[in-house]
């Protein structure tokens, strides 16, 4: 028997059916590449504004950490997606503004940042997480 299970909320986009938004097991939670859909409508949000996909997507991913138990503050690690490497500096603005708000412990998540294509035409940003809770 496993204690690995599924983790999903309405707070978040629903995933495709090959995948879950986040699975946990013990004390790890791994969450899903997010993208900037808006979990109310299903649309995606916020074309050609990397700021506004950055917000979306973490708003996405802390919805799912939320379900699994978990908050930013557990998170180990975040791996950001980006097409363009000029919206780097528009990202991370969004990201410190997003992420050092909602980490009480002082403790930053490590981060790694890769430059490649992405499954939308619109898609400027995916983030996936890694959170180990206690």
């Amino acid at each position: 028997m496993s204690d690995k299970s599924a983790v999903s909320t309405t707070d978040a986009p629903p995933p495709m059916p090959v995948f879950s938004q986040g699975v946990r097991k013990g004390n790890i939670l791994q969450v899903s590449g997010q993208g900037s859909v808006d979990p109310a409508t299903g649309d995606f949000v916020f074309a050609g504004d990397v700021k506004g996909q950055t917000t979306r997507v973490l708003q996405n991913i802390e919805a799912i950490l939320k379900a699994g138990g978990a908050s930013i503050d557990d998170v180990v690690m975040l791996r950001v997606y980006l097409t363009q490497r000029e919206d780097f500096a528009a990202m991370n603005e969004a990201y410190a503004d997003f992420v050092s708000t909602r980490t009480p412990s002082g403790v930053l998540p490590s981060r790694t940042t890769v430059f490649t294509g992405l499954p939308l035409p619109d898609m400027l940003v995916e983030i996936d997480a890694l959170a180990v809770l206690s």
